[in-house]
């Protein structure tokens, strides 16, 4: 990538991840409701859905690798649609699926923490002399 394609901040690409996120939340609850794209409602708004998140992923993916930025999307958009799954859609939410949605909300943090600019190490500093 050259550093003209790479200009979107680090704190904004990871506002525009966490947006991303919220919205691929609203996608798979809208495509849950629309009940196989029969119910117009809930299927335009699945589309309005899937149209933003495509758009805030790709901004975020400008400065954020595609490996770890499709992770957390892909983990907010589980976590999400299973909480409020449970709550617009009155879907079971047992106690250990509540534990490994946990599992992956510290997957998440970590994969954050790890890709920080002050976690990152320099190439130079692996290459002993």
């Amino acid at each position: 990538m050259t550093s003209k394609t790479k200009k979107v901040s680090t704190t904004y690409a990871w506002a525009m991840l966490l947006l991303a996120g919220v919205f691929e939340i609203g996608y798979a609850l809208s495509v849950a409701g629309s009940e196989a794209f029969t119910i117009i409602n809930w299927s335009v708004s699945a589309v309005v859905f899937f149209l933003l998140t495509l758009y805030s992923l790709s901004v975020a993916l400008k400065s954020i690798d595609v490996g770890i930025g499709y992770a957390v999307w892909a983990g907010i958009g589980a976590i999400g649609a299973s909480v409020f799954g449970a709550i617009v859609f009155d879907q079971t939410l047992s106690l250990l699926q509540a534990f490994w949605l946990s599992v992956i909300i510290l997957g998440v943090v970590w994969l954050k923490l790890a890709s920080s600019e002050k976690a990152q190490v320099e190439p130079s500093r692996l290459v002993s002399n």
